[in-house]
């Protein structure tokens, strides 16, 4: 099995935000405020490309809307920074391969935890709530590194429980895409799975 599904099957187990019902009805209030405000509602689909990389790979974006992507874009330098390459080229390959390894994982959780995710997303795209909730002022395409570290600080150590489990939700994802591929085990220090584990599992074998 791929670890992307594997893991978003560990994650699928437990609800991202626990909004309870006050927090549930504001992020879905929030996403078809969006919709009708015009924030892209729709899967990014294949051939979607950036102007900072144009390739896709062939990729197909069954979860992440076109202002997801671009969100995250934003939001990987500050939450996996220093793991990521100063080489510019590989680095925009890492941060492509990364969000794709989150659409995929997000795609396989269960409709609750994805619809927890889509009213995260809503309200991080949507302009007014961007900047009230998030204290973002430009668009996330602006956003300097700078920026975006000080919004996920202030939504960690926030007295709002909404914000500090959005801030937990935005950080596993992100984290298990990254730290999870293995191209980037070494920066954890995980020397990958044994190799009579390897050998005995099929899910290791190359094209199983």
């Amino acid at each position: 099995m791929p670890e992307h599904i594997t893991a978003s099957t560990d994650l699928d187990r437990r609800s991202f935000l626990r909004t309870g019902m006050g927090g549930a009805l504001f992020l879905g209030t929030v996403s078809v405020t969006a919709g009708l405000s015009g924030c892209a509602t729709s899967p990014a689909g294949g051939g979607y490309t950036t102007l900072e990389d144009t390739r896709h790979g062939g990729y197909r974006y069954r979860f992440l809307t076109k202002d997801d992507i671009v969100l995250f874009q934003a939001l990987l330098p500050a939450l996996v920074g220093p793991a990521l390459t100063e080489k510019p080229e590989r680095r925009r390959a890492q941060i492509r391969e990364t969000i794709e390894r989150i659409d995929a994982g997000i795609y396989q959780f269960g409709p609750a935890n994805r619809k927890e995710l889509r009213g995260l997303f809503d309200l991080l795209n949507f302009s007014v709530t961007r900047v009230t909730v998030a204290r973002v002022w430009s668009g996330w395409a602006n956003a300097s590194t700078a920026e975006v570290d000080a919004f996920l600080n202030r939504w960690r150590t926030s007295g709002i429980g909404l914000f500090n489990n959005g801030y937990i939700a935005l950080t596993k994802v992100s984290n298990v895409a990254f730290y999870g591929h293995e191209d980037h085990w070494h920066v954890s220090g995980y020397p990958g799975p044994p190799q009579w584990a390897v050998d005995a599992l099929p899910q290791f074998r190359a094209g199983a």
